[in-house]
């Protein structure tokens, strides 16, 4: 079967950056040509800039044992030490590492000098508990800067944090904890959300239960943060109060060097067959890659910007571009506790007013929602101080890049749209703000020192103006080092299907346009193949939301006896439009509408108008969840649902 995919939609729209953004950009044409000419030596160069090492490295890269790379092996160094006391001893102990939101709207600035103390505390009481190094914990916290301490503590103590989304379940927390064979967990009575507050300890208490006979528990303690007010189970002598142990340790902690392939995180991705993977991130390379990536793509001015990532940190953006890039930066950062529309639809941007943000990081799903609000909600508020938006987690279609630029960038600031992975541990392709002509809806480029191509199934080059299967082609420091107590499993997933090009296959589709640049065509599982054609859902769903009616769309392939697969849509219709039309009518306009932006091939066959969309707290469609209903089977595993409820009503309207 061919792997080309066709390309059905044409995009020729360009904004290159102002001369005044240009003129002050802390990036160059220049850095394109230093990584050309000699990729290790940049990233060395990258390195040595951007970190300290107690031990300098000699060597970059050890590739000898392919797809298990070592980045700066020689070298050691320690994570929280470049993310927090080089701050202080450089004299910026005064400056703002965190403006901490709670939802209900209390509120801690934190700085970098506090936040050093509070992590030197909690390394203290990490060690108290039995903690040191190579040891793992489990963190299951809601977006507390408690949250953040606790990641850089474990790391300053050379632990390994596996970080576990508060919205999971117990079992999905247990699955984790078991897997990486955790020693402590550190969790909350609860946090807020949508208006309530939503208990995690409950769920701890339910991982840590029944366990059967040959079932070893592998945790000794539970460090409990007060933040909810919500009454708790305790077990003595098992579990400890944070507000109880942390002030009371010593505030003095020397910052030991470890190697620079120690490892630092396990973070678990869902897999295939339904046992996550654990991916292992290890120290000098991931901390080169998220330092050097926050940097550039954002165009970080430290003593000036205010950033804000929306992430949680139970993601890997959370990792990566809340707690490690922007605070190895001496950035100044927003953190939220609550979702966008919590207490009220305009909360974000009342947010932005507050703390001036500058840089404002978040998903194109929360993009899109906002659309389907409309702009009167944002425009209440003034957001003059942004000057950079960035879009993370699916490709970002044009028209929503367009509303993004428009309607919360006042028509001026640059947008960089980025792709990475939990597996690739940093961007990977984006634009550079003060460099790069953007186009609406596409990531653009690789980052100077990452080799990525686009292939065919046999790995040959499909060049400028075709599509087909996204691979990274060269090592990069921030990748992952392996599936957590499962190489074999690591090779099989990511290296397989080019073993004889030693081709990373990230598992995305993808195009490169006339200009090489580069479209992200959506999971190549997401690819459907309609009379023979490969059509990509991204496309016909950035076509359905470009038109007037529409806020979010969804596509899917369901089996067709005429067409081998049949496009189905799932679509969220703005509510100023719901109210004057008739969601048949609307539904039929739809159909005819993509024949006549992009052929009769991509038209769907169904079209069904719905309330919401199933999607995960970080923001993903499960597509998976919409191919069940589209072919008329039962409704696979709904946990990692931001709102479980979704797929019954989804189904009740689809009947």
């Amino acid at each position: 079967m061919s792997s080309q995919i066709d390309h059905l939609l044409d995009e020729t729209r360009k904004f290159p950056p102002s001369e005044e953004f240009a003129a002050q950009s802390v990036s160059s044409p220049e850095l394109y040509e230093r990584a050309a000419a000699d990729r290790e030596a940049f990233w060395a160069e990258q390195s040595r800039e951007l970190l300290s090492w107690n031990t300098p490295f000699t060597r970059v890269l050890d590739w000898s044992t392919p797809p298990f790379a070592k980045w700066f092996d020689d070298g050691e160094l320690n994570v929280a030490y470049n993310c927090l006391d080089r701050h202080v001893e450089a004299g910026n102990g005064d400056r703002v590492a965190l403006h901490w939101e709670g939802e209900p709207g209390d509120s801690r600035s934190i700085t970098y000098a506090e936040l050093t103390e509070e992590v030197k505390r909690v390394a203290n009481v990490l060690e108290d508990l039995g903690i040191g190094h190579g040891d793992r914990v489990a963190i299951y916290l809601p977006m507390i800067p408690e949250a953040v301490a606790s990641m850089l503590a474990v790391a300053r103590v050379g632990a390994i944090h596996s970080v576990v989304f508060g919205g999971f379940s117990a079992d999905s927390l247990r699955a984790r904890i078991d897997d990486a064979g955790a020693k402590l967990v550190i969790t909350a009575d609860g946090g807020y959300r949508k208006g309530r507050v939503s208990a995690l300890k409950p769920a701890v208490d339910q991982a840590l239960s029944d366990r059967g006979d040959g079932e070893q528990q592998t945790v000794e303690h539970v460090l409990v943060v007060k933040r909810g007010e919500n009454e708790v189970d305790w077990q003595e002598g098992r579990d400890v109060w944070w507000h109880d142990a942390v002030p009371a340790a010593s505030a003095d902690h020397e910052a030991q060097a470890f190697p620079s392939e120690n490892p630092l995180f396990i973070l678990y991705t869902s897999g295939t067959t339904g046992k996550p993977k654990g991916i292992l991130h290890t120290s000098g390379g991931y901390l080169t890659q998220a330092a050097y990536s926050h940097k550039y793509v954002f165009d970080l001015h430290p003593e000036t910007d205010v950033y804000w990532c929306t992430a949680d940190i139970g993601w890997i953006t959370g990792h990566s571009y809340v707690t490690y890039g922007p605070l190895a930066n001496g950035a100044t950062q927003v953190i939220y506790e609550g979702t966008p529309d919590s207490p009220h639809p305009g909360r974000w941007w009342e947010i932005i007013e507050k703390y001036r943000v500058s840089i404002f990081y978040t998903a194109p799903t929360a993009i899109r929602s906002f659309m389907k609000i409309g702009r009167s909600v944002p425009q209440k508020f003034d957001l003059s101080s942004l000057r950079l938006l960035g879009s993370v987690g699916e490709p970002i279609n044009p028209e929503a890049w367009i509303w993004y630029r428009d309607v919360i960038g006042a028509g001026k600031t640059p947008i960089v749209d980025t792709w990475w992975q939990t597996e690739t541990g940093a961007i990977m392709v984006s634009a550079l703000p003060g460099v790069t002509a953007t186009k609406p809806g596409s990531a653009q480029v690789p980052l100077p020192g990452i080799s990525i191509d686009v292939v065919d199934e046999s790995g040959t080059e499909v060049g400028n103006g075709n599509g087909g299967l996204l691979v990274i082609t060269e090592p990069w420091p921030s990748m992952l080092r392996g599936i957590w107590g499962d190489p074999e499993r690591y090779k099989e997933t990511y290296w397989e299907k080019f073993e004889n090009q030693g081709y990373y296959f990230a598992g995305d589709g993808a195009r490169l346009d006339d200009d090489g640049d580069l479209w992200l065509l959506g999971r190549v599982d997401d690819v459907m193949n309609v009379s023979g054609h490969r059509l990509s859902t991204a496309e016909i769903e950035s076509s359905l939301v470009a038109h007037e009616a529409t806020a979010e769309a969804a596509v899917v392939g369901a089996s067709d006896e005429t067409t081998g697969q049949a496009v189905v849509a799932f679509v969220i219709i703005k509510e100023s439009y719901l109210s004057a039309h008739d969601p048949a009518g609307l539904a039929q306009q739809l159909r005819l509408w993509v024949g006549e932006q992009i052929g009769a091939i991509a038209r769907p066959r169904d079209v069904y108008i719905v309330g919401e969309l199933p999607k995960t707290r970080s923001g993903k469609i499960m597509r998976r969840l919409l191919r069940d209903v589209a072919e008329g089977r039962e409704v696979g595993d709904t946990t990692t649902l931001a709102d479980t409820a979704v797929m019954s009503i989804i189904s009740a309207q689809v009947k």
